[in-house]
Parts: C-alpha cells; sequence; structure tokens
C-alpha cells in the first residue's frame, strides 16, 4: 500500500488537466472529467496503476443522489475518492436522462478532482478570464466593515490611503464607498 500512496503522491504532484470548455454565460474556463481523464493517461503505463469509476445512486428521497467513486489501484491495492451529487429533476429544458447525465459528469469530475487533488480554483498562470462568480464569492467571504472600521477608513483615506486598498479587506455598500471614494477627492483638492 505504500508503494500505491507513492505513485499517487507523484500523479498529484504532476497532472496538470487543462481546462478546455468554456462558459459563456459566466465567462469563464473550466474542466471536465474527460480533461482529467486524458491528462491522467500517460502517468497510467508509466506507474503501473489504472483508474476508474463507479456510480450508485444511493438514495431516491427526498431527491435522486448519485455517489461517484474514483479510484486508483495497482491491481492488488486500491485508493477510492468519492462525491455525491444530486439530480435535480426540476431542471428546465432537460430530458431525465440529460439530468442524470449532467449529475453524473458532475460527480465523475469531483470524484477525480477528489482523488487527484484538482481544485476549481482560477489559475494564475492558465490565461482564465477573470470569473465574475469567483469574484461574487471573494466578496462574499469578506467581513461587512464595521462603523468604528469605517471611521478608521475614512481616517486612512484622508491620510492618501486608496479605497481600492480598503475593498481588497472590506465588504462596502454603494454608499459607503461612494462616501470613501469623495472623502478621496476632498483630500486631493485640499492638499492640491
Amino acid at each position: 500500500m505504500k508503494e500505491l500512496n507513492k505513485k499517487l503522491a507523484i500523479v498529484q504532484t504532476k497532472l496538470k488537466a487543462k481546462k478546455s470548455s468554456y462558459n459563456s454565460f459566466g465567462k469563464f474556463y473550466f474542466r471536465k472529467s474527460e480533461d482529467i481523464l486524458e491528462a491522467i493517461k500517460p502517468f497510467l503505463i508509466e506507474h503501473g496503476v489504472t483508474v476508474t469509476i463507479n456510480e450508485e445512486m444511493i438514495s431516491t428521497d427526498p431527491v435522486p443522489t448519485m455517489q461517484s467513486t474514483a479510484i486508483f489501484s495497482d491491481g492488488e491495492n486500491a485508493i477510492h475518492a468519492t462525491a455525491l451529487v444530486g439530480v435535480d429533476l426540476n431542471q428546465k429544458g432537460m430530458q431525465t436522462a440529460q439530468q442524470f447525465g449532467a449529475a453524473s459528469t458532475y460527480g465523475k469530475k469531483y470524484a477525480l478532482g477528489n482523488l487527484l487533488l484538482i481544485d476549481d480554483t482560477e489559475d494564475a498562470d492558465a490565461g482564465d478570464k477573470p470569473s465574475k462568480a469567483i469574484d461574487k464569492i471573494k466578496t462574499a467571504a469578506k467581513p461587512t466593515i464595521t462603523m468604528e472600521q469605517l471611521k478608521k477608513a475614512k481616517d486612512y483615506v484622508q491620510a492618501g490611503g486608496d479605497v481600492e486598498a480598503i475593498k481588497t479587506k472590506y465588504k462596502l455598500t454603494a454608499s459607503q464607498e461612494k462616501a470613501l471614494i469623495n472623502e478621496r477627492k476632498a483630500n486631493i483638492k485640499e492638499t492640491s
């Protein structure tokens, strides 16, 4: 088992799965399970391993739920990683088979990602266009600025600080941002 762990660690470290698909609505690139499977093929013979994916329905109530299991094996030992996916039966414009197929594809991708330590963050060197969805998540994760912090932010801006620097740390409402920008403009006029 120790040897299999070593082989998996090598693959996890060296594997590069490209994001070959583009979402024109969200304006971002993404990878599919096929991208991951294609990227892993060169490692299989080199390290004497196989990668397989098993799927099973584990629940039907209240939502059909599929479990995808990615398996890394040397023929004697195996390492597993799973992903659970609910099937959205209310997906508009899709027939039932398509709804299950979409869930299957999603489950395979995330089971492989879990096994091979592939995350879906933006790659700084992959030439990806910035994702609006990721920007929204980053903004939502920022703390809302308190009144005391807002006072300090105004002092910072009056001393010549940049409003953008504050926005990287805190979530601002449109009116708070406008007030800080006006403080900055007023400070520039006073010092000119």
